[in-house]
This record gives structure tokens, C-alpha cells and sequence, in this order.
């Protein structure tokens, strides 16, 4: 498929394409490569207040399911989620964060593979992760495994992803600002009509 093409997530030509990524080297390549950094910086993170941290991981996750979508993505997440646990041991390995890991790549993959950056696509798809995954997911885990009413890991989680959301926002669309026309003089994510990403 030509990076140049783009099709609704709601027609079989998407899904067809992006099922075609497992027959793209360059595509496997980035995942392995998506799975080796993001797994590296999750381990470093900057504080930024009182038991907040940002970590770059996060901008890895995107750019890589930017690349090659949604369906690589699910091996992907289930990929960064056991090669995390092998490299930290110290973690717990919990089929729950296994699924939350790949509904992050995938979700990265719906908003941001074979389409036309915006803003509002960006903020989106961090607000469902951060609080569909992260916080509405992630509680129910912690509930599980540590035995404790889950508005306490909610309101916990809640508040952190609050106040991280509009930082990684910014984070990411700086990136993407600075790195998409690389990635598009390669032929590795469709051209942009615009230098500038757009708000819708």
C-alpha cells in the first residue's frame, strides 16, 4: 500500500492494509525497534511535581503504531508488555497490563496510522488512553492484584493522568512538529497537506 493512500477505519481496505504491515520488513523493523526504546525509556523518567513523572515511552508507542497500525500493534503491545517484564523482574506479570499494553498500541494505531495528523486527533487519542486504559483499566488491575477498593486506585490514578494529559499533548504534537517531515521524505507515513499539523 502506498504511504500516500488513506481509507476510513470503517471500510475493509483499512483493515486489509493494516493487516498488510506483517508483510512489511520495514514495518516489522520499526515494531522490534518501538518494543526495544519504549521498553529502555520506560525505565527513565523526569519528575515534574509531587509524585509525578513524564516519560518518554509514551512518544515511542505513538510514533512506532503511527508507522505500522493497529493490527501489528496488538503483537506489539503483547511484545513490549512480556520483554518489560523479562528485563524488570522485579514487576508483576498480569495478563490485564499484557491487554492494556496492546489496547494502547492499538488505540496509537486507529488514531494515528495512515491519516491526517490533528490536534484534535492527538488529544483524543491520549485522552483515551490515559483515561480509558490507564486509569478506567489500570484500577481495575491494581484492584485485583493488591486487594484494595478500586476508587482508591481510580482517584489516585485519576488526578495523576489529569494533570500529565496536557503536558504529553504538548509533548507529542512538538515531535510529531519536528519529525513528520522526515518520516514523510522517507515514504514511512503519508505527506501532510499542511507543514503546520491543524486543529481538526
Amino acid at each position: 500500500m502506498s504511504r500516500n493512500n488513506s481509507f476510513s477505519i470503517f471500510t475493509s481496505k483499512y483493515w486489509a492494509a493494516a493487516s498488510s504491515e506483517f508483510r512489511n520488513l520495514r514495518s516489522l523493523v520499526f515494531a522490534g525497534l518501538t518494543v526495544a526504546l519504549g521498553t529502555v525509556l520506560s525505565s527513565i523518567s523526569i519528575p515534574v511535581g509531587m509524585n509525578l513523572h513524564v516519560t518518554f515511552a509514551f512518544v515511542v508507542l505513538a510514533f512506532g503504531s503511527m508507522v505500522f497500525g493497529p493490527v501489528v500493534g496488538l503483537s506489539a503491545g503483547v511484545a513490549y508488555d512480556l520483554v518489560g517484564f523479562l528485563l524488570m523482574p522485579s514487576s508483576v506479570f498480569f495478563p490485564g497490563y499484557t491487554l492494556s499494553s496492546m489496547l494502547e498500541f492499538f488505540i496509537y494505531g486507529i488514531f494515528l496510522y495512515q491519516c491526517r495528523i490533528s490536534v484534535v486527533r492527538v488529544f483524543l487519542c491520549k485522552l483515551i488512553v490515559d483515561f480509558g486504559i490507564h486509569v478506567g483499566l489500570g484500577s481495575l488491575w491494581s484492584q485485583i492484584l493488591f486487594d484494595k477498593g478500586y476508587y482508591y486506585f481510580f482517584i489516585k490514578s485519576l488526578v495523576k493522568n489529569a494533570v500529565m494529559l496536557p503536558i504529553e499533548v504538548l509533548m507529542l504534537l512538538v515531535l510529531l512538529r519536528i519529525f513528520l517531515p522526515v518520516l514523510e521524505h522517507g515514504d514511512i507515513v503519508p505527506k501532510q497537506k499542511s507543514r503546520r499539523i491543524p486543529f481538526l
